[in-house]
C-alpha cells in the first residue's frame, strides 16, 4: 500500500519529518518497506530561468540552425545556438543554464555542458515543452508573454508543487482499517496520544451542509430479499448539473504519487475518497438509468455483461449486480459497466456508497479474474459506518470541482445495522500474552484513542465496543496486539532465556549454504529475498503450475515454477533506476503440480548476472557479463564445494549443463530475448540455477581430505590442437579426464584460434597442462610419455592434428 507524506499530514495534528513517520509506522505493525520522492515534474525545473533573446542570426555552417545571445538575468549574456524553426529576437524563452539536468518526457535525463554546435559555441539550451516535462510539444520552442521578468526561475513561473514523499507500507491482510490515509493517521494520533502524554486526535474533513434543502428523490433504490445478505447497506445520491473534465492540480498531485492516474474531475474524486476513507465509490451516469431505479440483486446464470474494459464476461448466478428497470450496470463491489460509466458527456450522475459482504465481492472478483482496488477493499472488509461520510465528502467535492448541484436526498438502505461486538478480557491475561505489566490507565488509552468504547470494568479487567472499521477484532488476544502495536512493537522485551522445543530432527544445510554465500559476496554478487507467489501470466504454457485459491491480486496467483522471473521482475526496478550492473543471487523454492493433487517443491540456489562485471579504467576498457564469466562463477563454486568428477555438456539451445553421477547439479544460460521483452529489459542477462538437493548431495558425498603441500616442482606443457568447428571444448574435456593420468592436476583452455590457414571448417585449441607428483621429481621422459598418450586420444577419438 502506498501513502502520499503531504496528503497524510491534512489529518494530522503535528508535522512529523519522513523520517520520525516511518519510525512510527513501521513500530505501530506499519512497516515502511521504501520511500521515494515523487515531482509533480521530474526534476522540479531546477537549474532552468526566464531569458530573452536578444539577437537571432542564421549560423554560418548550418541552415537549420540559428545563432542567438539571450539574456538570464546575468551579467553574461549567453551565446547559444537553436534549432526550433520558431525562434526569434525579443522572445521571453525558458533557458537550461550550463550544468543543468533536463529530465525529456521521452528517454533519459542529461546534463547541458558547453559545446561547439557545427563550430559555434553554445552556453546552454532554449527549450521546447518535452525537453524539460512540461507536456508532449515539440513544434518549437516555449514562447512566454512579453511581461515575464528576465531571470525568474522557471519553477517559480510555473509553479511548481513541492515534491511528495511516498511510503511503501508492507499491509498485513487483517488491517484493512489502515487501507487510506485517514486510518493511518488514525494509528498515528494513537502512538502519538500514548508516548506523548497529550490527546491528539486525527483532523477529519469538514463536512458541508449542502445536502439539507433537497427533498426530492429522483432514482429509487431497493435491495432484493435474497441480495441482502451480500449487501448490507447502499445509499446513493444524485447530482446534477456536473462538468466533467480535468482535476485540479492538488487532486492530480495526490493521486500520482499514491501511483494513480488521473482520468477524469469525477472519476479522480471517487479514487481520492477511497483512499482518504477506505470506502470504495462508483458513480453512474443518470442518463443511463433506465425507469430512474437503482436494484441491488443477481441476474441469471450466463448473462452476458460489458465491463468498462470492454469485455464481454458472462455472469455467474451468484455474482452481485446493480442493476436499473431493465440491464445491468455494475458488478458490485467490482468492475462498472460500459453501458452506465461516466463519460464527457454526462451533465447528470448518480454517486454509490454501499457496503458488499466480503465472502461475495472476493469470490466474484476471483471467478472473473478482476483485481480492483474496489474489490482489494471490499475483500479486506470495510467500514459500514463510512459509508455515509464517504458518500458525503464525494458529493461536496463533485460540487466544488465540477460545479453542478446536490439534485436528490440521500438515499441510505440500511434495514439490519451492525451491532458492535464485545470483547472482554482480564489485566492478568494482558500481562500473560503481552509479557508485559502495563497499568489499566495506559491500556484504556490506548484502546480509547483507537475508537473502543469501554463498556465496563473493575480491578480485574474490562469490556470494550469494538469499533466498526476492526473487523478483525474478536478475541481477548486480538486487544492485546493492539495494545502491544501501540506500545511498539519494538518496545517487546525479549527475556532473557527461550526455551524452544524440537518435536523432530532438522536436516541443517545452512553452513553449507553459508559457504556458497561468502564466497558470491566476496565477488561481488549481491543476495535477494523475493516473493515466492508470483504471476501466471509469465508462465502461459505452464500446465504445472501451483495455483493460489485465495489470491491477494490478479498479478500474484500462483506459486513459481522457476526462480528466473523473480529476479527478472527485481533487474527491472533497478535497470528502470539506472542501476544497470548486477550481480544477484537467491536461495528460493520453485513449486509445481502433477495436475491429479501432488505437489513438488524445490530448493534452488539462482543466480543473475547483467551489465557490466568490471567498469572501464584508465587501465582497462569495461568488460561486458557473458555466458563465459557465468562459467567461471559456477565453476568457482564447485571447487569450493568440494565436488569433482563433474561432466559439463552444451546443450543444442546454447545451454551449459553441469552433471554429477548423471544427475543435473547446475544449468547456465542466456536469457532469450522474448523473456526479457516481457519485463522490457534491453540489455542481455544470464541465469544460472543451481538445484540445491543434487549439490548438497554431491557435496556431502565428497569428503574434504587433507593433503600435504607437495615437496616436488610442477610441470607445464602447452599443445595446440587443430580440430574440426563442431568439435566442443567438452568433449575435450571428456577425452582428457578418461586419459587417467595420475600426474596431471589441471588442464585449461587459454586460447580459442581460427583461420582459413588452418582448413575448411578447422579451428585450433590451445591447451595448458599442468603435471605433479607427490613423491618424486617429473623427468622429461615421463612428460614426453603423458604428453603422447594425450595427443594419441584426440587423434583418435577427435581426429585431432597437432598444430607446430
Amino acid at each position: 500500500m502506498t501513502i502520499s507524506y503531504n496528503w497524510l499530514h491534512q489529518y494530522l495534528p503535528i508535522k512529523l519529518s519522513v523520517e520520525e513517520l516511518s519510525n512510527i509506522l513501521t513500530s505501530i505493525g506499519l512497516e515502511v518497506e521504501g520511500t521515494e520522492t515523487v515531482e509533480a515534474i521530474k526534476g522540479g525545473l531546477q537549474g532552468l530561468v526566464i531569458g530573452q533573446v536578444l539577437t537571432c542570426e542564421q549560423h554560418p555552417n548550418a541552415d537549420k540552425l540559428k545563432m542567438t545571445t539571450v539574456d538570464v538575468g546575468t551579467e553574461q549574456v549567453l551565446k547559444i545556438v537553436c534549432g526550433a524553426a520558431n525562434v526569434s529576437a525579443g522572445q521571453k524563452v525558458v533557458v537550461a543554464t550550463v550544468g543543468t539536468t533536463v529530465h525529456p518526457i521521452n528517454g533519459a535525463a542529461f546534463q547541458i555542458k558547453k559545446a561547439k554546435i557545427r563550430g559555434e559555441e553554445s552556453e546552454g539550451m532554449i527549450c521546447a515543452e518535452d525537453e524539460i516535462g512540461l507536456g508532449e510539444n515539440h513544434d518549437g520552442i516555449i514562447v512566454l508573454p512579453e511581461d515575464v521578468t528576465v531571470g525568474t526561475l522557471a519553477a517559480t513561473y510555473f509553479n511548481v508543487a513541492s515534491a511528495d514523499t511516498a511510503l511503501y507500507i508492507g499491509l498485513t491482510p487483517n488491517r484493512s482499517d489502515a487501507m487510506s490515509h485517514i486510518g493511518v493517521a488514525r494509528d498515528v494520533c494513537a502512538y502519538l496520544s500514548h508516548h506523548r502524554g497529550a490527546t491528539f486526535e486525527v483532523i477529519l474533513p469538514v463536512a458541508l451542509d449542502i445536502f439539507s434543502e433537497v427533498k426530492q428523490d429522483l432514482i429509487s433504490v431497493s435491495i432484493d430479499e435474497d441480495a441482502a445478505p451480500a449487501c448490507l447497506r447502499y445509499s446513493g445520491i444524485s447530482i446534477e448539473g456536473v462538468t466533467i473534465g480535468d482535476s485540479p492540480d492538488w487532486l492530480k498531485k495526490a493521486l500520482q504519487t499514491i501511483g494513480l492516474r488521473s482520468i477524469n474531475n469525477v472519476v479522480d474524486i471517487s479514487n481520492f475518497v477511497l483512499h482518504e476513507y477506505g470506502q470504495p465509490l462508483h458513480a453512474f451516469d443518470a442518463a443511463k438509468i433506465a425507469g430512474n431505479k437503482i436494484r441491488v440483486g443477481f441476474l441469471p446464470e450466463g448473462t452476458n455483461f460489458i465491463t468498462l474494459d470492454e469485455q464481454t464476461r458472462k455472469l455467474f448466478a451468484e455474482d452481485l449486480m446493480i442493476c436499473d428497470a431493465e440491464k445491468g450496470l455494475c458488478i458490485a463491489g467490482v468492475f462498472g459497466g460500459n453501458n452506465s460509466g461516466v463519460t464527457s458527456n454526462t451533465t447528470d450522475i448518480f454517486l454509490e456508497s454501499a457496503y458488499f459482504t466480503a465472502s461475495y465481492v472476493r469470490k466474484t472478483s476471483l471467478r472473473h479474474g478482476l483485481r480492483t482496488d474496489a474489490a482489494t477493499h471490499f475483500e479486506k472488509g470495510v467500514d459500514i459506518n463510512n459509508v455515509l461520510p464517504a458518500l458525503k465528502r464525494a458529493a461536496a467535492l463533485i460540487v466544488e470541482i465540477a460545479g453542478g448541484k446536490i439534485a436528490s436526498q440521500i438515499q441510505d438502505i440500511y434495514p439490519k445495522p451492525l451491532r458492535p461486538i464485545s470483547v472482554t478480557a482480564s489485566y492478568e491475561y494482558i500481562q500473560k500474552l503481552s509479557g508485559k505489566q502495563y497499568s489499566p490507565t495506559s491500556i484504556k488509552g490506548i484502546l480509547t484513542a483507537l475508537n473502543f468504547e469501554i463498556e465496563q470494568e473493575d480491578h480485574l479487567g474490562f469490556s470494550v465496543k469494538v469499533p466498526s472499521n476492526k473487523n478483525d477484532i474478536t478475541l481477548a488476544a486480538d486487544l492485546v496486539e493492539e495494545i502491544l502495536r501501540i506500545d511498539g512493537l519494538d518496545n517487546i522485551e525479549i527475556p532473557q532465556r527461550l526455551n524452544i522445543s524440537l518435536t523432530k530432527p532438522m536436516i541443517n544445510d545452512r553452513s553449507l549454504r553459508e559457504k556458497l554465500v561468502v564466497e558470491l559476496c566476496g565477488i561481488g554478487f549481491q543476495e535477494l529475498v523475493t516473493n515466492s507467489i508470483t504471476n501466471s501470466k509469465y508462465y502461459p504454457d505452464n500446465e504445472h503450475l501451483v495455483r493460489m485459491i485465495n489470491s491477494l491480486t490478479s498479478e500474484l496467483d500462483v506459486l513459481r515454477p522457476s526462480m528466473l522471473e523473480s529476479g527478472l521482475e527485481v533487474i527491472n526496478y533497478n535497470v528502470n533506476r539506472k542501476s544497470q550492473d548486477l550481480a544477484l543471487f537467491e536461495f528460493g523454492n520453485t513449486y509445481s503440480s502433477d495436475g491429479v493433487g501432488k505437489y513438488n517443491e524445490a530448493a534452488c540456489l539462482a543466480v543473475w548476472i547483467t551489465g557490466n562485471i568490471r567498469n572501464a579504467h584508465w587501465a582497462n576498457k569495461a568488460e561486458s557479463a557473458d555466458l563465459f564469466y557465468m562459467k567461471g562463477v559456477i565453476e568457482n563454486l564447485l571447487k569450493i564445494s568440494g565436488i569433482e568428477k563433474v561432466i559439463l555438456n552444451t546443450e543444442p539451445d546454447g545451454m551449459v549443463v553441469w552433471k554429477w553421477k548423471n544427475e543435473a547439479l547446475c544449468s547456465a544460460s542466456k536469457v532469450s530475448a522474448d523473456k526479457l521483452k516481457t519485463f522490457d529489459i534491453k540489455q542481455d542477462v544470464f541465469y544460472a540455477a543451481i538445484y540445491w538437493p543434487h549439490w548438497l548431495k554431491a557435496m556431502q558425498a565428497n569428503k574434504i581430505k587433507y593433503t600435504e603441500v607437495p615437496k616436488f616442482p610442477a610441470v607445464k606443457r602447452d599443445l595446440a590442437l587443430v580440430l574440426d568447428k563442431k568439435t566442443t571444448f567438452e568433449e575435450v574435456q571428456k577425452i582428457t579426464g578418461q586419459s587417467k593420468i595420475a600426474a596431471l592436476k589441471e588442464f585449461d583452455l587459454f586460447d580459442v584460434f581460427e583461420s582459413e590457414k588452418l582448413g575448411v571448417d578447422k579451428k585450433s585449441y590451445a591447451m595448458n597442462y599442468t603435471f605433479q607428483l607427490a613423491d618424486r621429481t617429473l623427468t622429461d621422459t615421463d612428460i614426453e610419455q603423458y604428453m603422447n598418450q594425450l595427443v594419441e586420444s584426440y587423434k583418435n577419438k577427435l581426429n585431432a592434428q597437432i598444430r607446430a
